[in-house]
């Protein structure tokens, strides 16, 4: 049984309507309420550290720059794991999978907390990161399922909900623990959400079997599809924009704009409630228009992204700037959607491979940003940097598009 079919048995009405009193429509919010849960676990723990890197680095002993490799090892567990879980497990059910690498993500979390060095807490951090993207692709592939016709977009964006509710509170509350008990708190805190989100998967998520002759090779074919690879390239080029400008927002903030520091936390709030306008904004538009969804937000990229330089000059533009930032983030639902439908019978993999590619855009657009930083061109030089990968991304678009006509 296919995503695809799932969707067209199960559900009848607007999954966001909370006035709704039919059983299909109670299961799906039982369901993203569960799922969302886990993603704000996750969403806080892959954010949190990045606010706790000095109390980290003087807890064991290495400098800041070293302590950020724990960051990266986070990353590469998120672009490894993804693809190497979903095949691994592509039989199993998908609820008796979800709890599984939440649970998973709960015990490496907490296992973080007690790590006693650098190369155990690099160690663990991978292995944090190992569930991430197969549990959003898996909790996507439910929703979607679950989700009536016309409405897979927003039932994925209330499940995107969690992680970028996240940045919004989850990081503030986690970082909070981290500053007043140590940064072993913060981790605490996520293996403990974690562990709650197991719970409410297995209460809240209904059983739903693996796909009928679901096998690791079978999966490993959305490999060979061009249309997945042009769907992936989107997100690692065009959305590396965003996080090109955002890994260098608080110098840049303070640096450029004149922002005291004391005021830097609330602007940067502000960005994670850009993200969560642009998940909803995303989202329901892309249940509209799926491709047109995701080349509008392309060139909403370019514009938002190409009047940086100029909006950091001042607080005012520059917080608005932040702001519009954050709701880059409406094309993620849609490359999700866009993945399942272009998968075939490879849905767990493809649908993993989104959040590979985003990470993968996280790494290319700090690493460009930097380059133009060093080069000496400036804090605001991230802006042009973000501008060129959004074309970039529009321009693989564009293929995707033709490839699509064809």
């Amino acid at each position: 049984m296919t995503a695809p079919r799932l969707q067209t048995q199960q559900g009848s009405s607007v999954c966001g309507a909370s006035a709704s009193r039919s059983p299909a429509d109670r299961r799906l919010l039982h369901a993203v309420l569960a799922l969302g849960v886990g993603g704000f676990s996750i969403g806080t723990g892959e954010f949190v550290i990045m606010g706790l890197l000095p109390e980290v680095a003087q807890d064991i002993g290495v400098s800041i720059p070293q302590a950020g490799h724990v960051i990266s090892a986070y990353a590469l567990g998120v672009v490894l794991g993804a693809p190497a879980l979903a095949v691994l497990a592509a039989g199993w059910g998908r609820r008796a999978l979800l709890i599984a690498l939440i649970a998973a993500y709960a015990l490496a979390n907490i296992g973080s907390a007690l790590a006693p060095g650098y190369l155990s807490l690099n160690a663990l951090r991978f292995v944090s990161g190992l569930p991430h993207g197969t549990y959003f692709g898996v909790a996507a592939l439910v929703a979607a399922s679950l989700a009536p016709p016309g409405k897979r977009a927003s039932a994925v964006g209330l499940v995107m909900l969690g992680l970028t509710g996240a940045t919004l509170a989850g990081v503030p509350i986690a970082s909070a623990l981290g500053q007043h008990f140590g940064w072993r708190a913060a981790f605490v805190f996520v293996g403990l959400i974690a562990a709650l989100a197991a719970a409410l998967i297995r209460v809240g998520v209904p059983h739903i079997p693996a796909d009928r002759g679901a096998s690791p090779w079978r999966e490993l074919q959305a490999l060979r599809n061009k249309h997945v690879w042009l769907t992936l390239g989107i997100g690692a080029i065009g959305f590396g924009g965003m996080f090109a400008v955002f890994s260098y927002i608080k110098p840049t903030l303070i640096e450029v704009s004149g922002l005291p520091l004391a005021r830097v936390p609330l602007v940067l709030a502000l960005f994670g409630a850009g993200m969560v306008v642009g998940n909803i904004v995303g989202s329901r538009l892309a249940d509209k228009s799926l491709m047109r969804t995701i080349g509008g937000v392309l060139l909403w990229s370019v514009l938002v992204l190409g009047t940086f330089a100029f909006a950091a000059e001042q607080v005012a533009t520059a917080v608005v700037s932040t702001f519009l930032l954050g709701t880059v983030v409406a094309i993620g639902p849609a490359l999700q959607i866009r993945l399942m439908d272009v998968a075939g019978e490879a849905q767990t993999l493809a649908a993993a491979l989104n959040h590979s590619a985003f990470n993968l855009a996280n790494a290319l657009g700090a690493w460009l940003g930097g380059v133009a930083i060093s080069a000496g061109l400036g804090w605001t030089s991230t802006g042009w940097v973000g501008t060129l990968l959004a074309v970039a991304g529009f321009g693989i678009f564009g293929l995707a598009a033709r490839a699509k006509r064809r």
